[in-house]
């Protein structure tokens, strides 16, 4: 501990007293004070004298508890001073306890114990409390992980089903982030797509096809056109994504976002802005904004790349048909976003092409 005074009979005093039980430090000037405080080891508790010169104790005081490093020693005041106001002023300015001259020695040596037991509970209370946030923010870690583990193990899943779009997850992830960031802007958009948000979305888009799973592989690799009765079955994978998340929740019994927007996007990035899209013909608003972002993003990617029963198309091309369906199939302000964001998506699609 550090007592501080600039007389030094009442240093060698309190130091005599102090000294057999403690291993004490002493200062004869507030500056001298601290000094000492901002060094380490720290003290555990200052016994400061109110009346010195040049900077008396209601200075020192005020000083270290505008440092961060100093601001929760305790300090004890010790003085001549015995008036009430004297007191309630020091405990004003942050002093936890006030001892007055001339010295008791029990009442000293129990005051001085006292702080010094309640330092001690308080540093094991804050090394506890870090120690908690470690281990929340360790397992917080392990879930977020065993999340993208999961789903992208369920995407590729979905996408062994369909071996010729083996980079269209990370390509659709990657548009849909572009997009979102864009329209952060937008007044429309922007109470939803927050920074939380829209890692959310990136985190859900892989699972935008998992309902793919159900469609038989007759139909789902089918290299020609579908008749009209296996088109009927194909457009059930929607539907198949959607409720297949949809039970997962309903099993978890609590709300998930990533789940929630998952479930819109498997359920809804068919549908188109003027009401033609499938399953429910939702239009205009109705439609979920991560359904409507995802629509646009799964349209592109699949314009400009290759398929059993079609070759890739020009990237200037597919942009043409995204513009010429604005407000038709695409939300109008999402395809103003994506004209703007053209080269990023040249970007992406160039970074995660497909080998071979």
């Amino acid at each position: 501990m550090l007592i501080v005074d600039d007389d030094p009979g009442n240093l060698e005093v309190l130091g005599s007293l102090l000294h057999a039980h403690y291993q004490v430090l002493a200062a004869r000037s507030g500056q001298r004070a601290l000094l000492i405080a901002s060094s380490e080891p720290k003290p555990d508790l200052i016994l400061l004298d109110v009346l010195m010169p040049e900077m008396d104790g209601h200075a020192v005081i005020r000083r270290l508890k505008e440092k961060p490093e100093t601001k929760d020693i305790p300090i004890i005041f010790v003085t001549a001073l015995g008036s009430i106001k004297d007191e309630e002023m020091g405990l004003e300015l942050g002093a936890v306890d006030y001892i007055t001259k001339p010295y008791r020695p029990p009442i000293v040596l129990a005051r001085v114990h006292t702080q010094l037991e309640l330092k001690l509970a308080r540093d094991l209370l804050k090394n506890q409390n870090m120690s908690l946030e470690a281990e929340v923010k360790r397992r917080m870690k392990d879930i977020l992980l065993t999340q993208d583990v999961t789903i992208n193990a369920l995407a590729e899943l979905a996408e062994t089903r369909d071996p010729e779009t083996g980079y269209h997850i990370r390509r659709t992830q990657e548009y849909i982030r572009v997009l979102a960031k864009y329209l952060q802007k937008n007044p429309k958009f922007s109470d939803f797509l927050t920074d939380t948000n829209i890692d959310l979305l990136v985190k859900s888009a892989p699972l935008h096809d998992i309902g793919k799973v159900g469609i038989p592989d007759h139909i789902l690799l089918k290299p020609g056109k579908l008749t009209d009765e296996e088109w009927v079955i194909m457009k059930t994978h929607t539907r198949l994504g959607g409720e297949a998340i949809q039970r997962a929740l309903q099993r978890a019994d609590r709300s998930i976002d990533f789940l929630n927007i998952a479930q819109e996007i498997a359920l809804g990035h068919h549908e188109k802005w003027d009401g033609s899209g499938y399953p429910d013909g939702k239009k205009g608003d109705e439609i979920p904004i991560p359904a409507r972002l995802m629509a646009l993003a799964d349209v592109f990617d699949a314009l400009i790349s290759r398929r059993v029963y079609k070759s890739p198309m020009p990237a200037k091309k597919a942009r043409a048909i995204i513009i010429d369906d604005r407000g038709k199939h695409f939300d109008p302000d999402i395809v103003d976003a994506f004209t703007v964001s053209f080269e990023s998506f040249i970007a992406i699609a160039d970074k995660y092409k497909e080998v071979g």
